[in-house]
């Protein structure tokens, strides 16, 4: 693997308090919180930039509006002082915001995204990083989703969302590693 450029970027997507309500479902990989704190802790601590992603929905009832708890980021994810937070409202952390702007006025070039969840607004960012440019990559295990039913009444577990989710943007989006290797590429 290659080294990552100083200025990589970590991209915390929608690490917050209302993906902790049952009303979601079954998730997938119970530890990726766990792993974006790793992953906080070695950025901070090699003064690496991070920018945190909060979705604020729009809809009356959804469990990440503005003026619920459940909009408040999850404690293993709390932004520190210094670290810039952009709020959107829709899937894609670019669209309505000043992300690009940002990330172009400091020649932050490469991106490490984590954070919930995989098959939307990681996905749906991931996406647009990719059309944009930027070298990106996806932190397998520190990203997770939830079961869904399909179109077909078929019920599709969070593990299979997930791993659909990362084909579909290994090597035509981003590169998709763990939380291991991106810290390796990160200290070389």
């Amino acid at each position: 693997m290659p080294s990552l450029p100083s200025n990589a970027v970590l991209l915390v997507i929608d690490v917050q308090q209302g993906f902790n309500d049952p009303s979601w479902g079954n998730r997938n990989n119970p530890h990726a919180e766990e792993n974006i704190a790793r992953l906080l802790e070695v950025w901070r601590r090699t003064d690496h930039p991070i920018i945190h992603i909060q979705h604020l929905s729009k809809e009356e009832h959804s469990v990440l509006r503005a003026d619920s708890p459940g909009s408040q980021f999850k404690e293993q994810a709390q932004p520190q002082a210094h670290e810039l937070i952009i709020q959107k409202s829709v899937n894609s952390a670019f669209i309505g915001t000043h992300l690009e702007q940002i990330l172009r006025t400091h020649h932050f070039d490469t991106l490490v995204i984590v954070g919930l969840t995989t098959d939307h607004c990681v996905s749906t960012t991931t996406r647009m990083a990719g059309n944009l440019g930027f070298q990106t990559y996806v932190v397998s295990d520190a990203t997770a989703t939830f079961e869904r039913t399909g179109h077909d009444g078929r019920t599709y577990t969070a593990q299979e969302i997930h791993d659909v989710s990362l084909v579909s943007l290994n090597h035509e989006f981003a590169t998709v590693v763990g939380t291991q290797s991106i810290i390796e590429m990160l200290s070389d």
